[in-house]
């Protein structure tokens, strides 16, 4: 095999063989795809912007403006698993699913998604046919929405 910058490991697909380079003609327009990557990191970051908390009030001598509150009740004597709060945002595997492909350009090995792609510029994207189904979200009266869940 030769070298390359990249080597990436992909199962369940027949006819792709051990060391085959696969280019963006593989892919249709109007097809749908699940594109993984590494989200962007954002450091150590508070319950604010971490996990959407709300503030609390700045005026009258309040001492809590950016705390939490409570993480716990008195009689637990302990904080249970699963509580939010500060710590690593970004920086994980993300997959965002069903992105409908808009156009495919062979020539440039393109492809142009409809969507925001996860990851920052130069990112190793990772890019499968769609597995699981869009679901179509109901509206009012059981009658099927337009909108995508």
């Amino acid at each position: 095999m030769d070298p390359h910058r990249h080597q990436v490991e992909i199962r369940g697909y027949d006819g792709v063989e051990q060391g085959q380079e696969l280019k963006a003609e593989i892919f249709a327009a109007g097809e749908l795809v699940d594109v993984t990557s590494t989200s962007k990191g954002k450091g150590f970051q508070g319950l604010i912007k971490r996990h959407k908390f709300s503030r609390g009030p700045e005026s009258h001598g309040s001492m809590n403006v950016r705390q939490p509150g409570a993480i716990g009740a008195t009689d637990a004597a302990r904080v249970f698993k699963g509580v939010r709060m500060s710590g690593q945002m970004g920086n994980v595997r993300v997959t965002a699913r069903a992105y409908k492909i808009v156009r495919v350009d062979p020539d440039r090995n393109l492809l142009l998604l409809k969507g925001g792609v996860p990851g920052a510029k130069g990112a190793l994207v990772l890019v499968r046919q769609s597995t699981k189904p869009v679901k179509v979200a109901k509206g009012p009266a059981g009658k099927p929405n337009t909108r995508k869940v």
